[in-house]
């Protein structure tokens, strides 16, 4: 087996180069102004952004709603093409994030999450930050990252 060239990949712009970096950062942003700014900045760089915000109960409710929003938000921006290939990978960063701020809480807890989706030339990064809470005395902040490949990049280069 041929051992892949990381470095090359790297100069080349296929790897993901701090994606989940840059999604966190989006998803903390403290202000519309802050979220403007960085957006502005991630396209300086070739990077792509979009944010979102979703609440619900950690059970089915906001793990559907966190879906339907992330897909949206990717598709109104024209951040992701409207076909399977895109859309699955995006859900493939999605769900890992969601694994992240759902581990270890309860089901009946209740969410309030920012959603950022950042995209370069081959990877998409989805990040979540917020908090969960049972009782407005329980606040837990929580954060979780999703990277996935994007499938357009059949052909690389050897």
């Amino acid at each position: 087996m041929d051992s892949i060239d990381y470095e090359r990949l790297q100069i080349k712009g296929i790897g993901p180069q701090g994606l989940g970096r840059r999604a966190l950062q989006l998803a903390m942003a403290q202000s519309r102004t802050e979220e403007d700014a960085l957006k502005r900045q991630f396209l300086r760089e070739g990077i792509v952004a979009v944010a979102t915000e979703v609440g619900g109960t950690s059970d089915t409710d906001f793990q559907t709603k966190a879906a339907r929003a992330v897909i949206g938000a990717a598709l109104n921006s024209g951040l992701v093409e409207k076909e399977a290939r895109s859309i699955h990978a995006l859900m493939h960063a999605t769900e890992e994030a969601k694994r992240g701020v759902l581990v270890n809480t309860a089901s009946s807890a209740s969410l309030a999450m920012t959603i950022a989706i950042v995209r370069n030339q081959g990877w998409v990064a989805v990040a979540f930050y917020g908090e969960s809470s049972l009782h407005v005395f329980s606040c837990h902040e929580r954060v979780a990252l999703g990277v996935m490949h994007l499938p357009d990049l059949d052909s690389i280069e050897k």
